[in-house]
């Protein structure tokens, strides 16, 4: 639990340090796989929008944290769901085209499957500034990229706060992608990419 209160800490006016955390490792990602397009093949998914958001992914996180009022483990469960799809969905890696709408779609899954209380599909559309027709279309395309896989196990849950922990620390830290232990250069759909096994409880990071 040491790793959750350190990346949950935070007064009510001040945002968890999570949000800080997962929007500065999704946007290196984004970031990375924008200038990636031409060297790796990929698609074209309804997560997609026609033009770059003109919010950044840093002031998206905080809006769905104000409103949608979800506890910051979601945000923790939200990233296992996004690597999770990232790996299961190799064509589709996250870019800056499409983290807003896999932000808010693994936010509410996350939600819905975390806590006990939560919005429905249409209040979630307003915070993340779509039409609920195309919220429910996202939810139903992000299931089934998870295959389902949903449950998220305590170990899980432990590995990928530890992970983001140690983000922070590497962030007063600057290497270049060379020295790096995160693997940026390596793997681009998502910063870290852990292979799950749930019986050995063994994570790798996926090159």
């Amino acid at each position: 639990m040491g790793d959750l209160e350190t990346i949950s800490s935070g007064t009510p006016l001040e945002m968890p340090k999570v949000i800080n955390f997962l929007s500065s490792l999704l946007e290196k990602v984004a970031e990375a796989n924008d200038n990636n397009r031409d060297l790796q093949q990929q698609k074209i998914s309804v997560f997609h929008g026609l033009t770059r958001p003109t919010i950044s992914v840093q002031s998206y996180l905080e809006r769905i944290f104000k409103y949608a009022n979800c506890s910051p483990s979601c945000f923790v469960v939200a990233y296992v769901y996004l690597d999770r799809f990232a790996q299961r969905q190799p064509c589709l890696p996250i870019n800056s085209f499409n983290v807003h709408r896999l932000l808010i779609t693994s936010v509410m899954v996350a939600a819905k499957f975390m806590d006990d209380m939560y919005y429905n599909n249409a209040y979630y559309a307003k915070v993340g500034g779509i039409s609920i027709t195309e919220m429910n279309f996202l939810e139903v395309d992000f299931l089934f990229g998870l295959s389902f896989h949903l449950n998220v196990t305590p170990n899980t849950f432990h590995t990928y706060c530890s992970y983001l922990h140690r983000e922070m620390l590497v962030e007063t830290i600057p290497l270049s992608l060379s020295d790096s232990t995160l693997s940026l250069g390596k793997s681009l759909k998502l910063h870290c990419c852990f292979n799950e096994d749930e019986t050995s409880h063994q994570h790798q990071l996926a090159v």
